[in-house]
């Protein structure tokens, strides 16, 4: 990657970061409870509902032979969420998965920035030739601690607005408020990331 950067390494960064399909595959579904919900206030419908998208998207990746890793995650993710909230009867909890969720990739992304291991650089290192090479190399570690803590800002973001409205049941706004910090943060932090890191040029790893 040259200080501008390439559009190739450019898309293995956000593909790392789940990319479009994987937010289709994980996001739809959960769009779909809350759509349901609202208008039939049955909460064993709308997680019907969303379970039967989540697995015709997981279908539809088998039938076109794409990657299945983001529409299994996102059907095993779905079923967790529908098992929680009928266990409980609360269509609250549907969302109280992804809140645990949020709180621990804020803790760990925060502890291996602290460390001097960025998550971002462990997962993205080895994807982009350099493997952890980028330890040695004191620019291209602080942009990877830079992109670790633009993520942390995005779980704690969500936890801080969301939490107060889970606590309040308020599951509508509860809802809403999870679509919005969803796909519109997840691109807007993840082209963020691609802009720090496209300053610092890749590091070659030595055994390659």
């Amino acid at each position: 990657m040259s200080y501008e950067g390439h559009e190739e390494d450019r898309d293995k960064v956000l593909n790392a970061l789940g990319g479009k399909k994987g937010l289709i595959d994980s996001g739809l579904p959960s769009l779909v409870f809350l759509v349901d919900f609202n208008f039939s206030h049955n909460l064993n419908q709308a997680l019907v509902s969303s379970l039967i998208l989540s697995a015709i998207f997981t279908l539809l990746r088998l039938v076109k032979r794409e990657t299945l890793q983001h529409a299994i995650s996102g059907f095993i993710g779905i079923g967790i969420c529908a098992l929680l909230s009928r266990h409980t009867g609360h269509a609250k909890d549907f969302y109280l998965p992804g809140l645990w969720t949020n709180v621990g990739y804020a803790i760990a992304y925060t502890f291996t920035n602290l460390i001097g291991w960025p998550l971002i650089g462990i997962m993205l290192g080895p994807i982009l030739g350099e493997n952890f090479e980028w330890r040695l190399h004191p620019a291209r570690k602080a942009a990877y601690k830079r992109v670790g803590w633009l993520w942390v800002g995005l779980f704690v973001s969500r936890l801080v607005v969301q939490y107060p409205l889970y606590k309040a049941n308020q599951v509508n706004w509860l809802g809403t408020a999870r679509l919005a910090m969803g796909y519109p943060l997840f691109f807007l932090v993840g082209w963020w990331s691609w802009l720090i890191l496209r300053k610092v040029p890749v590091v070659k790893a030595t055994n390659n």
